[in-house]
């Protein structure tokens, strides 16, 4: 009898080995979480296919050495039949509509990818497939914001050549020509330089070059909607780019940061202007429609700044917008000797927006006549108002509040019956919570900011006319207080309210209030809503005057934004301190559920919450 090769335990131990299931195989060291051999899984079973796909992925992370996250040539082969087994479940009408769209014409599908304005959405697009992915990028995706100087002639260069790709332009932001590189936002397809726009006979005139190239290039953006001007140190005029801005009626949205913007018109463009309108008063003017928010800034640079800056420009570039529902005008003051802030008369008495509802005027100054009348009729016409931040003088100079203009003064009835939000001064805030409003629940005046109190007798009457018509008032943020009498006052008008800024005493940089510690426990308003907002947080120190209410130790937590684990600031110590001071506190508190730290002289910047 002829020898055997191989012993028959051996072959069918083997075997037994190679074709045992639930990880009991073994083959080159390596220990299979599942069954290796393919014809085990049967082709009309994609749900089986699909979990051993996933144990065989899941356990790739738990090998050691160099067999981490690899396959074996047995588990490489299984996985490729377990996905043919997968497939056909997965994919047979998604995979057939996915074809159909990635086999349009290029044409189609760059008019698809056009319509997608978001960034997130063109990116979600691009990686559906590879078809896909190059009509997307760079065409779109590169193209939808675009942030440069006015003097990157070579970005400018190439979307008048190229239309098309300055039509996919969404959003444009012209940066300062001081901007640094990482600021900017420039295709990566432009193969051109700034040199190469560049010539020796324009020196002179470069700047006429640069506003010729930025005003072309605008005009081939058919589908702009944000525009953003932030040139301010350049000779290039945004008075001579908003026409061309004007012209492009997708523009929703623009903002221009420059101090041009708050000088007067030359007597002879404005006499001009009124003689060609005259004389052409049957062509219908251009008119952005679809314009809603607008925001003219000043900026601190004296680049540009004017000793009488005025608003007659600015009146005249929002003619054309008669759709606005926000608008922000903001001045930066200046403290040198001869300069004066903008005055609001004309801009109030004639500016009129039906759609108004946000309005934020920074840093302009009213005559004491005529200024109170025109600010009464422009809020009386604008009934759409919900937020509302005016910071507008009535008086005799720039940086007086009214001298007791305010005091006497009542807006009309029924003004801004759907005001949410009001920032604005004392005497302000005070008559338009005066004011009468016929709407059913009153007046919906939830946020009140920027008031000061000084112990005055004016003060009273605020706080006489909180109490009685600020009954919503839900968030208070004070502009500053002399003493904490005033904050005690102040907390007994308003029960209910939920957030508290009582901002820094005195107004003064160096004696910051750290917190409002909120306690929402024994108190004369037993049914008011506990208090539970803190803000305003700089660094503890030793506080100047002990703590106004009862509090304990768990309230110290409340405090958001301060990391307590360390003890950086000895927030543990302090706690133990207030609670060793509640029962002294409690009887004197006049205080219903807010107290406040003074913290002496730290002006670091605020912990934000």
């Amino acid at each position: 009898m002829a020898p055997q090769a191989r012993p028959p335990q051996s072959r069918t131990r083997s075997a037994a080995i190679k074709s045992s299931g639930g990880g009991g195989g073994r083959k080159g060291g390596v220990l299979h979480p599942v069954d290796t051999n393919p014809a085990a899984y049967d082709r009309t079973d994609p749900f089986t296919a699909l979990n051993v796909l996933r144990k065989l992925l899941s356990a790739l992370p738990s090998r050691l050495g160099g067999c981490q996250y690899k396959l074996t040539p047995e588990e490489h082969k299984l996985t490729l039949h377990l996905l043919t087994v997968v497939e056909p479940f997965v994919g047979l009408a998604p995979c057939a509509s996915r074809r159909a769209l990635a086999r349009q014409p290029t044409e189609i599908l760059d008019a698809i990818a056009f319509h997608i304005d978001g960034k997130r959405d063109l990116l979600s697009l691009a990686l559906t497939c590879k078809r896909l992915y190059s009509i997307v990028f760079p065409r779109h995706y590169e193209y939808r914001v675009i942030k440069c100087k006015a003097s990157a002639l070579s970005v400018w260069n190439h979307l008048v050549v190229h239309r098309s790709l300055a039509r996919n332009v969404r959003r444009v932001e012209i940066l300062d020509e001081r901007a640094g590189e990482a600021e900017q936002a420039i295709p990566s397809d432009i193969m051109t330089t700034d040199t190469d726009m560049e010539s020796t006979d324009d020196e002179l005139a470069l700047h006429d070059k640069q506003e010729r190239f930025v005003v072309s290039a605008l005009g081939r953006m058919t589908a702009l909607q944000s525009f953003k001007w932030s040139c301010n140190h350049s000779l290039v005029a945004f008075e001579r780019v908003w026409p061309a801005l004007v012209k492009c009626q997708t523009v929703s949205e623009f903002e221009v940061n420059d101090n041009l913007i708050f000088h007067a018109l030359p007597v002879d463009e404005s006499h001009t202007s009124t003689t060609v309108a005259s004389r052409k008063s049957k062509q219908r003017p251009a008119v952005l429609l679809d314009l809603k928010k607008v925001g003219l800034h000043g900026t601190k640079s004296t680049f540009g700044a004017s000793k009488n800056p005025d608003l007659s420009r600015i009146s005249k570039m929002l003619h054309n917008c008669p759709n606005l529902e926000a608008l922000d005008i903001s001045y930066v003051a200046r403290h040198s000797p001869g300069f004066f802030n903008p005055v609001a008369d004309d801009f109030l008495l004639c500016g009129r927006w039906s759609s108004l509802r946000a309005l934020t005027l920074t840093n302009l100054w009213c005559t004491p006549h005529a200024g109170l009348d025109a600010a009464a009729s422009f809020l009386a016409a604008h009934v759409s108002l919900e937020v509302l931040h005016l910071d507008v003088s009535f008086g005799t100079g720039a940086n007086n509040h009214g001298n007791g203009v305010l005091a006497s003064f009542k807006f009309p009835p029924n003004c801004l019956p759907r005001l949410r939000e009001l920032k604005a001064s004392r005497d302000l805030a005070t008559a338009l919570l005066a004011c009468p409003c016929d709407v059913d629940g009153g007046r919906p005046l939830e946020t009140l900011k920027g008031v000061r109190l000084s112990n005055s007798a004016r003060d009273r009457v605020f706080l006489e006319n909180l109490r009685a018509f600020g009954t919503q008032v839900r968030r208070l943020e004070l502009g500053g207080w002399t003493e904490m009498e005033d904050v005690r006052r102040l907390a007994e008008c308003v029960p209910r309210l939920v957030w508290l800024d009582i901002g820094k005493r005195g107004g003064s940089a160096t004696n910051p209030v750290i917190a409002a510690i909120l306690h929402s426990g024994s108190g004369s308003h037993t049914k008011a809503t506990p208090n539970h907002i803190v803000s305003n947080f700089l660094r503890f120190s030793h506080a100047q005057y002990p703590l106004r209410t009862g509090c304990e130790r768990g309230d110290i937590a409340l405090i958001q934004g301060i990391d307590t684990s360390g003890d950086k600031y000895g927030l543990r110590r302090h706690a133990d301190n207030v609670s060793e001071s509640v029962d002294e506190s409690n009887d004197e508190s006049g205080f219903d559920g807010i107290g406040a730290i003074d913290t002496g002289a730290y002006s670091e910047n605020h912990v934000r919450e």
